[in-house]
């Protein structure tokens, strides 16, 4: 797949080296998926933009989540579960660290 644009022209689509597709946000790939996980990134940027862009790819890519943030804690909504972004290990939810989540598909 060639790169393609999401969003404004800081984000590009790309599949990696792995055959993942990954939404580039500015240098962070903040969705990157295939056919068994979606991780979900801020790269340390938890602006509004980043979530933009991240539900932009759950849209286009029909991935079936939504993040949202509610007092300043970043969620994602998938699968009829509201799961919190966080910054500890917690291997029952497959949170891994500051700003990252994996969902499983």
């Amino acid at each position: 797949m060639a790169q393609q644009q999401l969003g404004k022209t800081a984000t590009t689509v790309r599949v990696n080296e792995e055959g993942e597709t990954e939404v580039v946000y500015h240098q962070t790939a903040v969705v990157t998926f295939d056919d068994k996980t979606i991780t979900l990134n801020d790269g340390g940027w938890s602006t509004s933009t980043t979530k933009t862009r991240m539900n932009q790819a759950s849209n286009q890519f029909r991935l079936g989540f939504r993040v949202y943030s509610k007092d300043w804690q970043w969620y994602a909504y998938y699968k009829g579960e509201v799961i919190p972004f966080n910054n500890w290990k917690e291997s029952v939810r497959d949170i891994h660290s500051v700003g990252w989540l994996v969902l499983k598909r």
